[in-house]
């Protein structure tokens, strides 16, 4: 068949590429075009491979040692908004959901609905219509109606968080980054408003959900 669906699958579990694979190789009219392990490998096909769908985990390892693939993705987004990405997650936290829609994903599939949902999920990103899979609908619904989270984290109080999320307490964050403790603090409310965050609870099950921890 012609005109196929030219589709770059990303995730940093072997199983996974290879199970979205085989899913998408019994579909006539799509076609895998390419494969990466992290969103270095991710942004070096984007720019030697041409898509036309783009399905990707965020809990792989980002640019310039970030953590997950959240931050590249914004910036994907922002820069080719004609390119419909469809995120495959185990997240289900809703605020988190939310603000990849937010931020121009096109579809979000759980990766417990994969076989049912991913194909229909590439077919109406390419068609601009949105979705979302059964269990990633049910855990945006359970919430009710998410706030939007206001603004996108800085570098900054990513870097924060993610020291904190390790382990390390407010002083020894302060130490290490010569601020004060007053202003590490801050940076550290500020990324868990941005990212929904209410309770240490929230920060510990987030850290989690993207591996973080």
């Amino acid at each position: 068949m012609e005109n196929k669906i030219r589709v770059i699958v990303a995730d940093d579990h072997a199983c996974v590429r290879m199970g979205v694979r085989c899913l998408l190789e019994q579909i006539a009219h799509v076609s895998v075009a390419g494969e990466a392990v992290n969103t270095q490998a991710l942004a070096e096909l984007l720019d030697a491979c041409a898509c036309d769908v783009v399905v990707t985990d965020i809990g792989m390892p980002g640019i310039d040692g970030e953590s997950n693939a959240i931050q590249f993705l914004r910036r994907l987004l922002y820069h080719t908004p004609q390119l419909p990405v469809v995120v495959l997650t185990m997240i289900h936290q809703p605020s988190i959901l939310m603000g990849l829609l937010q931020h121009g994903v096109a579809a979000i599939v759980d990766k417990r609905d994969i076989t049912a949902s991913l194909v229909h999920a590439i077919d109406a990103a390419l068609t601009g219509q949105g979705y979302l899979s059964n269990h990633a609908r049910a855990a945006i619904a359970k919430a009710g109606t998410p706030q939007p989270r206001a603004g996108v984290m800085s570098a900054g109080e990513w870097k924060v968080f993610t020291m904190y999320v390790s382990g390390l307490t407010i002083g020894q964050i302060a130490a290490r980054l010569n601020r004060s403790a007053k202003t590490i603090s801050t940076q550290k409310r500020n990324a868990m408003r941005k990212l929904g965050l209410e309770t240490e609870a929230d920060v510990i099950d987030y850290a989690c959900q993207i591996g973080l921890t």
